[in-house]
């Protein structure tokens, strides 16, 4: 099967119509549909049911689709990955949530850039859960990932460390008086509901707290009174005046840690990954 069979399929597959699928392309519906009718049978089996009025996957047709995003994603993510690696100029990408593990990175970047032929790293901040999205399609090399907020499944790690958890609160609220909590207090804050982060499809929880994306966001909304916020206590380092932090006795722990493909066998993923946990 080849790859431009696949992304034919997965354009008629999303679009789930053939003139619209050969319009995102930038070719002409006879010879995408040619394509689709040779790929179905070559494999026995029908991809798509079709009537003079819609276009529908069938049961083999979305098994079809699931695999063919990931072998897509697999192909690009080689691409990338293959470029960075041309020896005129290596380079890794690492990826990092902004505003997380800053002191943590700072010291891993140091420690790497003394190995003996280090490579240039480029760090990528990302927002809410990027960073696991950048290193699953190879716009990074490696990145850090925070357990149990990011899926580690299908990357090799190894913990870099461990912390607690504190909840931000305007400081002029009667909780930031509070040398602890529990986390059903946190949660529950007379006047602060919780701040909604993003899941990892892009939509927000259900409640009344207002959605956020970043920190520098998150804050000026804890300091306006508007929003209250559990967070790993490492972030508070980056609390302003204004937000207080109050530790929150048993929110789970959160471990960091730094993440790459199995697959992987670069040199300089290696180093940096020893170099990481040397610290």
């Amino acid at each position: 099967m080849e790859t431009r069979e696949l992304r034919y399929f997965v354009a008629v597959a999303e679009e789930l119509h053939f003139g619209r699928a050969a319009e995102r392309l930038g070719i002409a519906q006879p010879p995408l549909s040619r394509t689709i009718q040779q790929l179905e049978r070559r494999l026995g089996v029908p991809l798509f049911e079709r009537t003079s009025r819609a276009v529908a996957l069938t049961e083999a047709g979305a098994v079809l689709l699931r695999e063919g995003l990931a072998a897509l994603d697999a192909v690009d993510a080689a691409e990338r990955r293959t470029r960075r690696a041309a020896p005129e100029a290596p380079a890794l990408v690492l990826a990092s949530k902004a505003g997380a593990s800053s002191e943590l990175l700072g010291k891993l970047l140091d420690a790497y850039a003394a190995e003996p032929g280090a490579v240039t790293v480029d760090v990528q901040l990302c927002g809410i859960g990027e960073q696991e999205k950048y290193l699953r399609d190879g716009r990074a090399d490696v990145a850090l990932l925070h357990r149990p907020f990011d899926d580690t499944v299908g990357f090799d790690f190894e913990e870099l460390s461990t912390e607690g958890q504190v909840v931000l609160v305007p400081s002029g609220h009667p909780a930031a008086t509070r040398s602890s909590m529990l986390l059903a207090e946190a949660t529950t804050l007379p006047g602060l509901p919780s701040a909604r982060w993003p899941l990892r499809d892009g939509t927000y929880p259900d409640g009344p707290g207002p959605e956020v994306h970043e920190h520098q966001q998150l804050v000026q909304l804890i300091e306006l009174g508007r929003a209250s916020a559990v967070i790993p206590e490492s972030a508070r380092t980056r609390v302003r005046d204004g937000v207080t932090a109050v530790p929150v006795a048993d929110a789970p722990r959160v471990t960091t840690v730094i993440a790459w493909p199995p697959h992987s066998r670069s040199r300089a993923v290696a180093d940096l990954v020893r170099a990481a946990t040397r610290g």
